[in-house]
């Protein structure tokens, strides 16, 4: 049967080889048939912006922020909206000629940059540029390697970008790579080169987007979070945008309008600025994949930021708000202003007339430890494990999901010895991060250090442990690495691991579709790469 589609970015890819007649996570042959479309007219426009700075011209940051937001729109969960994608095309052509008019020369430019095809071509042509346009399995894999790990640092780029931070060497690295994809001269030594090189501006993005969050809201600090409700009505955010969060909490004060924090949202309440909110209530629920049910019982309007969005049942379609890169069809999207901000107007109304969220657990749980936080603790820390009381580190940072076999983690977290502490960031950790796993001398057994871009914090604290011990090598650490992955932020985090040194990560559920075999050959032998076993060896292999 011929492929309708063919994607396989993200874990859930069907049979661990590629969705071909329907995204396993909802889209459309259509929808990913733009994205794909997308995709290659932001590279397109990169060759562009690539030979600009060649010629000695300044590139506008209008063209680097298109670019980022073009790849956050097409990230796993993030834009089910054929008609918002096809806008992005249509606006990143009209910005392409005009590039093009200001070059001195077009010689070996390649087609994705050159062609400006009217609208009745594009479905064609988004059948042409997909991944299987590519024919060498190993040059396609190492393709969409880089490909991916660009979509999830420039999802951590929009974010520094909302909050006026720029990065210009990343955006500029981000359309080199984007355009060297274009490039047949380019061998598996080169784009193996490159798949590092985008490790390493994943490391410079994740450190641009730490100094915008704790520029604007302070440090994380050590923080309980109510997970139960109160009798108000709430509006629940979800995703990973602060700024939305910001304008959010500002625009519902007063109003008797409780704001309540879903999966990713969850380390908001870390942030010093937030805290002086008293409407801001706790977290609702907990990971991405559980939001139907948990949406459902909310009774409130629910607003998704970034990406993460199951497609809606019916009972919530009506009160679930897009904005920024996300979108679903049927469902209302928030603008911004020529300004950057947003009127959320529409969804305080609406929630004044609904019932408050219906209680689905209470208690409350622990975070904050992003990097100031634990190196603030270091003395301690460090006497904890000179002492012995703690034997194991182990990073346990990613991404949660639906499938089955994902309550490994689960199990593994239960299974460490208690001498061990788990390092989390993302929503991995709403596999154990209620379990109550205790302490090791006040120091709590799972230090959250917040969503997946703060995968960051965890490699300055691991920077920092190293230099404290007078180590040559991070992977002398006993600090082991059990990371579970969904999608292209988890990529990025990956690969600046691999640029940083680290060895021996362990990969799960399953290891990407998209590694061919002589590239998953690679990892393995350059830096250790494998899956996962089952949690009685991982633990004797891990932790010993």
């Amino acid at each position: 049967m011929k492929n309708k589609m063919f994607c396989y970015q993200c874990q859930e890819a069907a049979g661990c080889k590629g969705c071909t007649m329907m995204g396993v996570c909802g889209k459309t042959p259509e929808v990913a048939g733009v994205q794909d479309l997308l995709v290659w007219v932001t590279k397109g426009i990169s060759q562009i912006a690539v030979r600009l700075r060649e010629e000695g011209k300044k590139v506008p940051v209008s063209v680097n922020r298109m670019v980022t937001l073009n790849l956050f729109t097409t990230i796993t969960n993030a834009n089910f909206d054929n008609d918002a994608i096809k806008m992005r095309i249509r606006q990143t052509l009209e910005l392409k000629n005009e590039l093009l008019g200001m070059l001195e020369s077009k010689e070996n430019l390649s087609e994705a940059a050159l062609w400006t095809g009217d609208r009745e071509d594009w479905e064609e042509k988004s059948k042409e540029v997909g991944v299987l346009s590519t024919k060498d399995e190993d040059v396609r894999s190492l393709r969409e390697l880089i490909t991916y790990g660009l979509k999830g640092l420039s999802a951590y780029s929009k974010h520094a970008n909302v909050l006026n931070v720029d990065d210009e060497e990343v955006d500029e690295f981000i359309q080199k790579a984007l355009s060297a994809t274009l490039d047949d001269s380019l061998g598996i030594d080169d784009l193996v080169a490159l798949t590092l090189e985008t490790g390493k501006y994943g490391v410079s993005g994740m450190a641009m987007l730490d100094k915008a969050n704790t520029s604007a809201y302070g440090n994380p600090e050590i923080t309980k979070v109510n997970i139960g409700v109160r009798g108000n009505p709430g509006i629940l955010i979800s995703g990973h945008d602060l700024k939305d969060l910001e304008m959010l909490l500002k625009q519902t004060e007063g109003t008797g309008v409780d704001v309540y924090t879903h999966s990713e949202m969850l380390p908001a309440h870390y942030y010093p600025a937030f805290k002086k909110y008293s409407h801001f209530a706790g977290n609702y629920g907990n990971a991405w994949w559980k939001q139907k049910e948990e949406f459902e019982a909310f009774n409130g309007p629910i607003l998704m930021t970034t990406n993460c969005i199951v497609p809606p049942k019916d009972s919530y379609r009506h009160r679930l708000y897009t904005t920024g890169a996300a979108g679903y069809p049927g469902c209302a999207h928030i603008d911004e202003d020529e300004n950057g901000e947003k009127d959320f107007s529409v969804i305080i109304e609406q929630a004044k007339k609904c019932p408050p969220p219906t209680e689905i657990e209470t208690g409350e749980i622990i975070g904050g430890f992003a990097h100031a936080q634990v190196l603030a603790l270091a003395d301690k820390i460090v006497e904890a494990v000179k002492n012995g009381d703690i034997k194991k580190f182990v990073v346990m940072a990613g991404c949660d999901g639906r499938a089955k076999s994902r309550n490994y983690y689960t199990d593994f977290a239960k299974a460490l010895p208690k001498d061990a502490v788990i390092l989390t960031a993302g929503c991995a950790k709403y596999k154990y991060n209620k379990l109550d796993l205790g302490d090791i001398g006040g120091i709590p057994r799972v230090l959250d250090a917040g969503q997946c871009n703060d995968s960051y914090s965890l490699a300055v604290i691991a920077l920092k442990l190293k230099e404290v011990f007078s180590l040559d090598d991070i992977n002398d650490l006993p600090i082991a690495y059990n990371i579970a992955w969904y999608e292209q932020k988890a990529v990025i985090v990956l690969l600046a691991l691999l640029y940083l040194g680290v060895k021996n990560i362990h990969l799960g559920p399953t290891l990407p579709a998209f590694l061919s075999e002589n590239v998953a050959k690679v990892l393995v032998e350059n830096f250790g790469i494998s899956g996962i076993g089952t949690v009685e060896d991982d633990i004797k292999l891990l932790v010993g």
